[in-house]
């Protein structure tokens, strides 16, 4: 063979291997950038709730005592008095929505995701309605609370004459997070592996018995998400409550009683009083209250999982 024709081949090859090297090279230092900005995305993320968070315990814990979180409000404009029916008001609302919404929205999403296919064959009108209540999901999932707020008041407080109330204000809050339900819900069953449902039908196990006992257990850490999410935006309204559980600073007797939540009570103290410690007191609470919540409800989830799934 040629000397001359040997020599521009191995030139050639290593010319390859230099720009492979390089190429290599190059991705790895993109790769690395990109981590890089997403750590310090999320640092910054980080440190802005750690910074929010501090800064309300900080101004807040000071007006928190003994006798701040066992009496009620005093009303008025001095903003006198504690916080304790107001707490009791929130765990109520949050209980009662729940109640309401999660039983629905979790039954939608389960027809949606795993029957919607087989009910849309049969007919033009049930294909039709599937997708206008899908298409009714997802408006609804971008309407501002207050929208809620205003149906609430027209049909609970006004039409089915329920007053200012909890269950006014319950039902109008499952309207409100009927759609956050549902669409994480759906996206749980999702995320569950086809071939889950095919082995449990291969051996033998009806839909239903499929449903509840692979894919339910499977897609519950995504549905518990949705369920916390939906508690926060429950917890953090004042909106809606504001025009269908009305204000009262008493401690609800029944569902027929009105009442306070703290973001309502936070709202009144910071725009109506000059009591700006005791909001920043109340707004210390109410995250330690979010905080309770999210994980008894991550608790319960894993203690539901591992029964749904036999352990």
């Amino acid at each position: 063979m040629n000397p001359s024709l040997i020599r521009q081949e191995k030139i050639n090859r290593s010319g390859v291997k230099s720009a492979r090297s390089s190429n290599l090279k190059r991705r790895k230092f993109s790769q690395s950038l990109a981590f890089t900005f997403l750590w310090l995305m999320g640092f910054a993320a980080m440190a802005i709730l750690i910074w929010i968070i501090g800064y309300v315990f900080v101004k807040g814990l000071p007006a928190i005592n003994l006798e701040f979180l066992t009496t009620r409000p005093a009303g008025g404009f001095d903003g006198e008095g504690g916080i304790s029916t107001t707490i009791v008001t929130t765990v109520y609302l949050v209980i009662f929505t729940i109640a309401v919404a999660a039983p629905l929205g979790i039954g939608a999403a389960i027809y949606f995701i795993e029957y919607a296919s087989e009910s849309q064959q049969r007919s033009k009108f049930i294909r039709w309605l599937i997708k206008t209540a899908r298409t009714g999901v997802e408006i609804l999932a971008g309407v501002p609370s207050i929208i809620f707020g205003l149906f609430g008041f027209a049909i609970f407080v006004s039409y089915m004459k329920l007053g200012f109330s909890l269950l006014s204000a319950g039902l109008s809050g499952a309207c409100l997070i009927l759609p956050v339900i549902i669409r994480t819900t759906e996206e749980a069953l999702l995320a569950v592996p086809e071939s889950y449902r095919e082995g449990s039908l291969g051996l033998g196990a009806t839909k239903w018995q499929t449903v509840t006992g692979v894919v339910l257990p499977a897609a519950i850490p995504g549905i518990v998400t949705g369920i916390v999410l939906s508690i926060g935006r429950i917890i953090s309204e004042t909106a809606i409550f504001w025009v269908t559980l009305g204000g009262s600073y008493r401690l609800p007797q029944n569902l027929m009683s009105s009442g306070r939540t703290l973001a309502l009570h936070v709202y009144m103290l910071a725009t109506e009083t000059r009591a700006f410690d005791k909001a920043m007191g109340t707004s210390a609470i109410l995250i330690i209250i979010i905080m309770i919540l999210n994980l008894a409800i991550n608790l319960s989830s894993k203690y539901f999982q591992k029964r749904l799934s036999g352990k």
